[in-house]
């Protein structure tokens, strides 16, 4: 097929598919805290598809930071940068990477159809494969240093420094790295420290991972290969959940489960308590269902796929376990549907205003199923004895173009050394450091004098 005739076919399919599908009948706010309301499901013949095509950002254009703080470029040019992860001696580290080859993905026609959407979404370029190390030598706020510090990678996501080993969670399994501090190449094999569930489909292949607080255990999330088992539960076999791995051994168990695809982990410092953000379900409408931010129980299990948010029984899924449904818990905060969130990070020794004091920054992908659009931002929840108390504030927004096109779209967040918040940009291929303005700008002037 010619390029002229592929291109018209792509735009008539994508005129047919924002035609159908539900419009929203609640605000974001509905769908948002503790007590979510849970409208009825509303299948389609054609679920609800709304893109918000990528375009990337206009030049001098940036996302509106929240008042008090201020928004500034850490580092540009980058190739679909996903995931940060920073050093203690600040260095930032970005895994520049994509989805892996995933043959039997793509097979029919809602294969087709969701590779035009991904292409659209900005989603579909080919995978760097790399960690990048980006230092900001002078302090001015820019990295001003960039080396390649991992290459020849597979789609590599999360990140952890235990001792002098680096963590490196690929699609397929998790790798170990020698590091000594100021080290701005590796080039020494890594070592596989255990396989993690993949193969030719591998629908959910974000792989992030975060240490235990004695550095003895890595917990690796594991998103589910299908929306609602409709492959079947033989391919979910140890996915959709969260698994504690020994570090010495690379011995596993799963920690926790029924998580259709958990990104972002956090420790929330007064609890001890693990923390998550989890991708709920698709094609319940635009309404439904809440992807949320939730604590982790070892053993716990979340519904996935028979029941959402709680008991909530799904019933395309055939057969049912109303044994496991009876025990599926509730998670603790919901972020609204179809919000994509994906990075997370305690605000623990944050510079920015004493309303970011105590909570997580959530930065939220953004939909592509919801009609109007939900996501595009990074958010803040904030937390009192070691629990959500309160309505989200926006961080850093502006992702969206009045038009609907995605300027960017906001994944990893991290706080560096400095206290600021760094945020990776999928779509503008930008890392966006939100600080707390001139008091910021000061704190790190007396910072570099001592």
């Amino acid at each position: 097929m010619r390029p002229r005739s592929c291109a018209l076919l792509f735009g008539v399919v994508v005129l047919a598919l924002a035609a159908c599908g539900g419009v929203a009948t609640l605000p974001i706010s509905a769908g948002t805290g503790p007590q979510p309301t849970l409208p009825p499901p509303q299948q389609t013949l054609i679920p609800t598809v709304n893109i918000a095509p990528a375009k990337g950002w206009p030049p001098g254009a940036t996302p509106q930071a929240a008042p008090g703080t201020r928004v500034t470029a850490f580092a540009r040019g980058l190739d679909h940068p996903r995931w940060l992860h920073v050093l203690p001696n600040g260095d930032v580290l970005v895994a520049e990477t994509n989805t892996p080859p995933k043959p039997d993905d793509a097979k029919g026609i809602k294969g087709w159809l969701m590779g035009l959407v991904m292409k659209r979404a900005g989603a579909a370029v080919p995978s760097a494969n790399r960690i990048t190390l980006l230092r900001d030598t002078d302090g001015d706020g820019v990295a001003d240093l960039r080396s390649v510090l991992l290459a020849g990678l597979s789609s590599p996501f999360g990140m952890a420094l235990v001792g002098n080993s680096l963590y490196v969670a690929n699609s397929d399994a998790v790798l170990r790295f020698p590091y000594a501090a100021g080290d701005t190449r590796i080039t020494a094999p890594g070592i596989k420290v255990v396989d993690l569930p993949a193969g030719p489909i591998n629908h959910h292949w974000t792989r992030n991972l975060i240490a235990s607080p004695d550095g003895s255990k890595l917990y690796v999330t594991v998103g589910s290969n299908s929306n609602v088992a409709e492959r079947g539960m033989a391919v979910e076999a140890e996915r959709a959940a969260i698994w504690e791995v020994d570090i010495q051994s690379g011995a596993h168990r799963i920690f926790a489960s029924g998580l259709r695809n958990p990104n972002g982990l956090a420790w929330e410092p007064h609890s001890g308590a693990l923390w998550t953000v989890v991708n709920e379900r698709d094609e319940l409408g635009s309404d439904l269902v809440p992807d949320y931010l939730t604590s982790v129980r070892d053993g716990a299990f979340y519904g996935w796929p028979y029941s959402y948010y709680g008991q909530h029984i799904d019933e395309r899924v055939k057969p049912q376990r109303p044994e496991l449904v009876a025990r599926a818990i509730a998670p603790d905060y919901a972020l609204g549907p179809h919000t994509a969130p994906l990075g997370l990070a305690s605000s623990i020794g944050t510079t920015l205003s004493a309303e970011f004091a105590n909570g997580m920054f959530i930065g939220q992908h953004g939909s592509w199923n919801r009609r109007p659009h939900s996501g595009y931002k990074v958010i803040f929840v904030p937390f009192e004895n070691g629990k959500p108390a309160g309505s989200p504030i926006d961080v850093l927004a502006g992702f969206l173009s009045e038009a609907g096109n995605a300027y960017g779209r906001p994944v990893g967040v991290a706080l560096n050394k400095q206290g600021a918040l760094l945020v990776a940009d999928d779509v503008g291929n930008i890392i966006w450091r939100v600080s707390g303005g001139r008091q910021a700008q000061g704190w790190q002037a007396w910072h570099r004098c001592i």
